[in-house]
């Protein structure tokens, strides 16, 4: 059973923010494997189905960013997935906006989400999709620059990432890890 999370914030005001890119994958994913996210347990809104055979969960936890890993641990145990079986997704600032790149493991690297996913299922060796969204250049607070919205420009470029997003996930299905980071790490 494969579990993909994308961390956000719950709430109409964090739509479309650049904290929410996680969600707007897993609503891609809902969408294109025709998974509705019609169930509200373990602090978190998901959906379950299969694609390519294999049992998924789509998973968007609603405790905001700075606690997701206590509904990432819920649903880990709930449904007693393993650790391998998990997939993040979530924004970046240290990268371009648009740019995708897979990762097996590593740090929180000042996410938040992902200092409470480690802290909450005890380990750094998750797969994970960081999504760019850059640094603000115009001296803007971190805090506003993640919970504001994408420039024209950028949403083009994001559209396009949510899509590759959406893409490596479907080709983790059907290959290893190593092959799909392979594919989409360029």
């Amino acid at each position: 059973m494969r579990l993909f999370v994308g961390l956000g914030n719950p709430g109409r005001q964090y739509e479309q923010t650049r904290h929410n890119i996680g969600f707007e994958v897993i609503d891609e994913l809902s969408k294109r494997w025709n998974i509705p996210l019609d169930q509200a347990k373990h602090k978190g809104l998901y959906g379950k189905g299969f694609v390519g055979g294999e049992k998924v969960i789509l998973l968007k936890p609603l405790t905001y960013m700075n606690l997701s890993g206590e509904s990432i641990r819920a649903m880990i145990d709930y449904y007693s997935i393993d650790i391998e079986e998990l997939l993040l997704i979530y924004d970046d600032l240290d990268m371009p906006a648009g740019r995708i790149r897979l990762r097996p493991k590593g740090s929180a690297g000042g996410h938040n989400g992902i200092k409470s996913t480690i802290a909450h299922t005890g380990t750094q060796e998750f797969k994970r999709i960081r999504v760019g969204i850059s640094r603000p250049t115009n001296g803007m607070a971190i805090t506003d620059w993640v919970l504001g919205r994408f420039s024209e420009e950028e949403k083009e470029l994001m559209k396009e990432a949510v899509l590759k997003s959406a893409d490596a996930c479907e080709l983790w299905i059907k290959k290893p890890f190593l092959e799909v980071m392979n594919t989409f790490n360029q």
